[in-house]
């Protein structure tokens, strides 16, 4: 069986923080299917050097990295048990 899983992410203005959570999140596309994304707060600070104040600055200065990492993850069949992609301080 081929997979042919691809994840873009189309839709930049769909960037929030949930401070409930402590995550950054974000959406990705696999054809018709929307896919949640997520970074930790703890993996902005740890690995992106954001000082805690500006979470969503931090994320769009290394966009390009933290959705490499989560179109990784996605290819590599390592969802929550929600189907969310969470980027934690442990994958980078």
């Amino acid at each position: 069986m081929i997979d042919n899983r691809s994840l873009i992410f189309p839709e930049p203005e769909e960037v929030h923080y949930d401070q409930h959570r402590m995550l950054v999140m974000f959406w990705g596309q696999d054809g018709d299917k929307r896919i949640r994304c997520a970074i930790s707060r703890e993996s902005l600070m740890d690995h992106y050097k954001s000082d805690g104040k500006n979470l969503l600055k931090t994320f769009y200065d290394n966009r390009k990295s933290i959705e490499h990492e989560a179109r990784r993850k996605y290819l590599e069949n390592r969802l929550e048990s929600d189907n969310t992609i969470l980027i934690k301080t442990t994958d980078l």
